[in-house]
């Protein structure tokens, strides 16, 4: 599933291309994706209207429009918005006052389309805990004090902390030497900093090189994002650590496999 680096870089692209440009047909291959509202009114209230804006919340694009209204597009496993489509692997189409075509591709349908006019009352967002980039350290070692969850569990938790998903939490944990089966509350103060910083560095430096095509996220354009080729312990099962050698661990939590070197992380 694209996590807050991969949203956040199809974001900042979509931003460039189609910020402005209306909405002049909207054709729907497949009505599974479309959540909300009915279908006539899911192309009624697109049709002729302009893209105002662009935004992120967690793992979620909204595009706010000219009516007031706001296309959310949650991406979830297998959700893809391609620019310019084709229409030939397109769940929906959107065609564009430029003349050329967004595509909502899905290979598995579990991606989500809502025509909203409100997006902040979506309950999904409601209930999302604060973005990383929004929260001192204090707020965070805060937030960690009393929880006996286990660290990376709690990383991916979306009602503690937007945005991170089983790849990130990884890597962060990696880069802050902490086990994934760890406490939260048993962390020292030391270890809490480090994994706030990890936090904010991994998830940086993944927006920068456009987030990680593992499975099957890609950018509007189509190209991939170059993160995953730097990954240290996601995916890396056996193979040896970069830093001190011992083959990378993986290990089941809450049904996702979790990847840890047993030597680096304490």
């Amino acid at each position: 599933m694209p996590e807050l680096p991969e949203v956040e870089t199809i974001k900042r692209d979509l931003e460039k291309i189609i910020k402005g440009k209306k909405i002049t047909e909207v054709r729907i291959h497949n009505p599974k994706v479309i959540r909300e509202p009915s279908l006539s009114a899911f192309k009624k209230g697109l049709l002729g209207v302009s893209i105002k804006n662009v935004l992120r919340r967690a793992k979620v694009l909204i595009l706010e429009l000219s009516n007031k209204k706001a296309l959310t597009v949650h991406l979830k496993m297998t959700g893809q918005l391609v620019y310019p489509g084709t229409g030939k692997q397109s769940r929906v189409s959107f065609h564009l006052s430029n003349g050329k075509v967004l595509d909502f591709n899905d290979q598995r349908l579990f991606g989500e389309l809502r025509l909203l006019n409100k997006w902040q009352e979506l309950k999904f967002i409601r209930d999302l805990g604060p973005e990383p980039a929004d929260l001192s350290f204090n707020e965070f070692k805060n937030m960690l004090q009393n929880k006996k969850t286990k660290i990376k569990s709690l990383l991916m938790d979306q009602k503690f902390i937007s945005g991170i998903g089983n790849i990130y939490a990884a890597e962060i944990l990696f880069l802050a030497r902490i086990s994934p089966e760890r406490s939260a509350a048993k962390l020292t103060e030391e270890e809490k900093y480090l994994l706030f910083k990890a936090i904010n560095d991994i998830l940086n430096k993944a927006i920068r090189l456009g987030g990680s095509s593992v499975d099957d996220y890609v950018r509007p354009s189509g190209k991939q994002g170059k993160y995953a080729l730097y990954h240290k312990v996601y995916g890396r099962e056996g193979k040896p650590c970069v830093n001190c050698k011992t083959k990378i661990k993986r290990i089941s939590q809450g049904g996702r496999g979790t990847f840890f070197c047993p030597k680096c992380q304490k």
